[in-house]
């Protein structure tokens, strides 16, 4: 499925608030943060030649978020990053003036952040990331599961500390349940979805991802001039759309969103033209980006500064891992998850399709950017899907490039 975006407000101004959330002063301050981490580093942004040159562009740029904070994925970006900001805003308001981020760790700042609880639903990667937050400032963490998410990612959370509570039904459902023991509690819901009443948080954990684009932006040799991103409920695509859209003004590419076919909701709400909700099917093999409601601040900005909207199916995802993991040429082997490359599935998909590839202007100029959002967050289901461990794959052993074109050739 492909959509052209037809909202009345397409190519409209974001709104003040969304504009300085995802704005050039927002993003420096989430940098100047990052700086204050024991572990951070920018992520590598790798170039695919040969795989540009298979499909007839000029070149394709991948950010690998699989080595982010370690955490192996984005996510570390968001949620750990908006619990700092309310531990230091909590503080602020306690004693009475502005509490900067290098005073996380002095011992008055420390004995508020014990006080409070951070809570979320997750897939696997957000959770990972408020938990990592919360231990870091030395507060507490509730995560809520639902039945879909791996006990091997749900041990990734917990080794964080974090208090892990299993819900029945989808993600979506474990949102609502997050949110109504949070009130009961007093705990701090830091969610990547945003509903009515409950948008600044959210803001929060998008600014977060803003460090993505900003270092991007600094390492290409020149703007894209097309990003494919993938989407579970709106907030990455959303980030990197509207960062995007104030950084380089008219000059900014043109952006496609990805969903998987089988929950698809920024589609369907691309299609409907407001926030949809979808109903709940077979599962998809894109466990972090399987979300059947949009965030409404994500959408309110994918519909002035999205392009185009479209569907992948399961084979693609699991295509692109094997692809990734069995390069071509000299293109770098890549570890991506099973959400991790789904940006890219969708631009091999609109470039093996001739009435996209002319609606998205793809030719023989075009310069790409896409993200691998996470690398193998669950190693033994990477494993069954590629046929080799991680490790196996940077290391380079038993690389098939037959194999790696023969996994293309279907997409």
């Amino acid at each position: 499925m492909f959509l052209r975006n037809t909202n009345p407000e397409y190519r409209q101004p974001l709104t003040a608030e969304d504009a300085e959330t995802l704005g050039l002063a927002s993003a420096r301050e989430v940098e100047r943060y990052l700086g204050f981490r024991d572990n951070h580093a920018e992520t590598p942004l790798l170039s695919l030649p040969a795989l540009a040159a298979s499909i007839g562009i000029a070149s394709i740029h991948i950010k690998d978020e699989g080595q982010r904070l370690g955490l192996g994925s984005f996510k570390a970006l968001g949620g750990s990053y908006a619990v700092i900001r309310l531990v230091l805003e909590e503080a602020g308001r306690r004693l009475g003036r502005t509490v900067d981020v290098s005073e996380l760790s002095t011992p008055e700042v420390k004995a508020i952040s014990a006080t409070m609880t951070f809570a979320c639903a997750t897939d696997g990667n957000h959770g990972r990331s408020v938990a990592q937050g919360a231990q870091l400032v030395g507060a507490r963490a509730a995560i809520f599961v639902h039945g879909g998410v791996s006990d091997e990612r749900v041990a990734a959370i917990a080794r964080f500390g974090a208090e892990m509570i299993r819900v029945s039904g989808t993600y979506d459902d474990s949102v609502r349940e997050a949110a109504r023991i949070a009130g009961e509690k007093g705990w701090t819901i830091v969610s990547d979805t945003s509903w009515p009443g409950y948008e600044r948080i959210p803001g929060l954990v998008m600014q977060g991802y803003t460090a993505i684009v900003r270092e991007a932006l600094r390492a290409l040799p020149e703007p894209p001039t097309h990003v494919f991103v993938q989407s579970g409920v709106g907030g990455i695509a959303a980030a990197v759309a509207g960062h995007l859209a104030i950084a380089l003004g008219d000059k900014r590419p043109i952006l496609t969103v990805v969903d998987p076919a089988r929950s698809a909701c920024i589609v369907e709400t691309a299609r409907a033209g407001h926030p949809v909700k979808i109903p709940h099917g077979e599962p998809t093999v894109m466990a972090m980006l399987e979300c059947y409601e949009p965030s409404l601040v994500a959408w309110r900005i994918l519909a002035r500064v999205g392009d185009a909207f479209m569907t992948i199916d399961e084979e693609d995802a699991i295509a692109i891992m094997r692809r990734l993991a069995n390069p071509l040429g000299n293109d770098p082997a890549i570890v991506a998850g099973e959400s991790g490359g789904v940006g890219l599935a969708g631009l091999l998909r609109a470039a093996a399709d001739l009435a996209i590839k002319l609606k998205l202007g793809l030719n023989a100029k075009s310069r790409v950017f896409v993200i691998n959002t996470e690398g193998a967050t669950d190693p033994e289901k990477y494993r069954m899907l590629v046929g080799r461990s991680p490790a196996e794959v940077t290391a380079g052993l038993g690389v098939d490039h037959s194999a790696a074109s023969a996994a293309g050739a279907g997409m």
